[in-house]
């Protein structure tokens, strides 16, 4: 199988014919690739039972019945980790976040599971219509590019996320890239009310909510890849309820047409 992701080529050997469907809209062909891959990987029975392994750990730990998954479906899990482990070579990392893009800058939203994040973002869309793009619902990538690749920064790089297969079970993802303007940190609350924070505050839940490799190079780079996405994109904290108007809200402050308004 071979698929495109963050710019890069993966090739991938697998088990499954599942994955390849699941896989199809970042499918390319030898023709497309031109080169050798970026990345390469094989999937084994091993892997297969590794993943199936740690579900079994968190439920135990957690007092809960052991899920059953089927290989397939576990298949899918163990070829985006090993990607992941092999991204931050290409200055690329795994974020969970949902991210939304409006007039063609992305604004990610992350939190603990079950907070409301595609909820978020599907106000989004509701509120922008075709002005808003769904990146990535659950997974997308982020990649950290120096300066004079597409245009100028002040910090001497530019972050851009990636929608890619892993999109969240309401499989909402596009095989697009868009320069990523703002995080925010998302809360539940009854009232709308979102502020910017410093990169101190943000630093620990952004890196709570992205993948670390296990080999120790690729997580130092990762780490410094997370220090450059905080110094190149605004950092906010959210609270909001299910209305409309947090969509708006969220949106006019991080976009920054608040204060542009205001001028």
């Amino acid at each position: 199988m071979l698929i495109r992701l963050a710019d890069r080529i993966i090739c991938a050997d697998t088990l499954y014919p599942y994955i390849e469907d699941y896989c199809r809209d970042y499918a390319v062909n030898e023709q497309e690739a031109e080169n050798e891959p970026d990345i390469s990987i094989t999937i084994t029975p091993k892997d297969i039972e590794c993943e199936r392994e740690r579900f079994a750990k968190e439920d135990m730990a957690a007092g809960n019945p052991v899920r059953q998954f089927s290989g397939e479906y576990l298949e899918t899990l163990a070829v985006y980790r090993k990607i992941a482990e092999r991204m931050p070579d290409h200055d690329t990392f795994l974020f969970h976040g949902s991210a939304v893009a409006v007039d063609g800058q992305a604004y990610i939203f992350t939190a603990k599971s079950g907070t409301g994040k595609s909820t978020h973002t599907g106000l989004w869309r509701q509120v922008f219509g075709d002005r808003a793009v769904m990146v990535n619902d659950d997974k997308p990538l982020i990649r950290i590019k120096k300066t004079g690749e597409k245009c100028g920064s002040e910090n001497g790089f530019l972050a851009y996320v990636y929608g890619t297969p892993w999109d969240g079970k309401h499989r909402l993802s596009s095989p697009v890239s868009v320069p990523v303007k703002a995080v925010c940190i998302l809360e539940r609350g009854k009232e709308n009310r979102i502020v910017k924070i410093d990169k101190k505050t943000a630093m620990p839940e952004i890196i709570a909510q992205s993948y670390r490799p296990f080999e120790p190079a690729s997580l130092h780079k990762t780490l410094s890849l997370i220090d450059s996405l905080t110094e190149s994109v605004g950092l906010f904290r959210m609270e909001c309820n299910m209305d409309p108007d947090a969509a708006r809200m969220s949106y006019e402050v991080m976009s920054g047409a608040k204060e542009r308004n205001k001028s």
